[in-house]
């Protein structure tokens, strides 16, 4: 079981190899919130408004992924916390989806209020300090678009910036139509489609959390298919107590009990059950339980 106990490491070292273009986006993103923020109260813009609170949960989404990166390296130490603190990445995820979800609401209902009694707008600084946000979010993009594939949390800033780089579009777009024939209304419409578009991936994002912390199999392996391919190992007269789940991004964990057949080989079946879940599930992780015919009673399954 050696190389499985290694596979944490593995994922926290592909956590920590992003950190420096992590801190580098959120030094970015925080600047320009800040710019943003300030520009949306001077100019009366809603849909900058909204693109400065979505840029704020990018801030606060990269900010997490860089402590539950810097909390499993710490934990790595711990005796007690046998699998370090990589759920920690999974709950800043969840968080993170439930502040964008927040954010998408209020915009929603003040986009709402503004269609009966639509605010003037400044639509030159309005486009100006869009652009400069469209870049930074551009730049944000590239710095965060390598880690997104190795980590649940990277991706879920990663997610917010490609969203926030579209939603600069649409700011963009609003302040240009405001500035050509002063129709207010292009600001709450923009900032409604803003809202809308957040919702489903937030909704994406809050999922994929919430099975990583029920203990959810990963929704790309069919349990029946881990089980008929520990079942066909030789040796393995039949499989039971199965469960195969993620601990956090990139680490799927699976635990088994195998019956084994007469004069089989105990070494050679769990070698070989090791190397099915690796090779066909890509499972690094796995405790596998051998017992001999008749053991039934003995092992007691467990109602989970």
């Amino acid at each position: 079981m050696g190389e499985g106990h290694d596979h944490g490491q593995q994922i926290m070292r592909a956590g920590e190899k992003h950190r420096g273009r992590l801190w580098a986006a959120f030094a970015l993103l925080v600047a320009f919130m800040l710019v943003e923020a300030v520009a949306a109260w001077l100019t009366g813009s809603l849909a900058l408004l909204s693109d400065a609170g979505h840029m704020f949960t990018d801030v606060l989404g990269i900010g997490m992924a860089l402590a539950a990166i810097t909390a499993a390296s710490k934990a790595s130490h711990d005796g007690q916390r046998t699998f370090g603190l990589y759920r920690m990445e999974v709950l800043a995820a969840l968080a993170n989806a439930v502040l964008l979800f927040g954010v998408a609401i209020y915009v929603l209902v003040e986009a709402v209020r503004r269609f009966s009694a639509p605010h003037e707008v400044l639509a030159g600084p309005m486009l100006v300090v869009a652009v400069a946000g469209l870049v930074a979010n551009i730049a944000a993009f590239f710095l965060l678009r390598s880690g997104s594939e190795e980590s649940l949390n990277v991706r879920g800033a990663y997610l917010e910036v490609l969203g926030d780089l579209f939603t600069s579009v649409g700011v963009i777009v609003a302040a240009g139509i405001i500035a050509l024939t002063d129709w207010w209304y292009a600001d709450p419409i923009i900032a409604v489609a803003v809202g809308l578009f957040i919702l489903p991936r937030t909704y994406k994002l809050g999922r994929a959390a919430v099975r990583v912390l029920v203990q959810a199999a990963p929704p790309h392996l069919d349990v029946a298919q881990v089980r008929d391919a520990l079942a066909a190992v030789d040796g393995v007269a039949d499989v039971h107590d199965l469960h195969v789940w993620t601990l956090t991004s990139g680490m799927e964990v699976a635990s088994a009990h195998l019956i084994l057949a007469r004069d089989s080989d105990l070494a050679g079946v769990l070698a070989a059950s090791r190397q099915v879940l690796h090779d066909r599930f890509s499972i690094e992780h796995a405790t596998l339980q051998a017992e001999p015919q008749g053991a039934d009673g003995v092992c007691d399954a467990s109602g989970w």
